[in-house]
């Protein structure tokens, strides 16, 4: 039996000229795309500003959850990419504040630079829905 797929867009306009969309429910799983903390025109919010980006970036998350029929409690997988691994702990501790008591499997990685240069952060979500 083939289970279905249904694709959830943010809107933003580089979803269609890139080839992706904000999140993909899968049968039981929903994955959430790399997201940013940009605004609706791509602007990026909290410039420098590590923890703040990740504050923003986690709403994002939780809001495409919640369109995919999800919530945060559900989340058994994410994977942070930062600029900087030297603001781990500024990032480690807005992830504690929503996952703590989830606590799914995460990475957290260093990465040459993301797509803006004001970028500090970007994060990905994994859930799983089923019984």
């Amino acid at each position: 039996m083939r289970s279905s797929i249904t694709r959830f867009s943010s809107g933003r306009p580089w979803e269609a000229v890139v080839g992706y969309c904000r999140a993909v429910r899968a049968g039981d799983w929903i994955h959430v795309a790399g997201t940013t903390a940009v605004d609706e025109e791509g602007n990026v919010l909290f410039p420098g500003d590590a923890a703040a980006q990740t504050r923003a970036i986690l709403g994002t998350i939780e809001r495409a959850l919640a369109d995919a029929g999800a919530v945060l409690e559900q989340v058994v997988r994410t994977r942070m990419f930062v600029v900087d691994i030297g603001q781990w702990e500024a990032i480690g501790r807005e992830h504690g504040r929503v996952f703590g008591d989830i606590r799914p499997a995460a990475t957290m990685v260093e990465v040459a630079a993301l797509i803006d240069p004001g970028l500090l952060v970007e994060i990905e979500a994994v859930a799983y829905i089923g019984p």
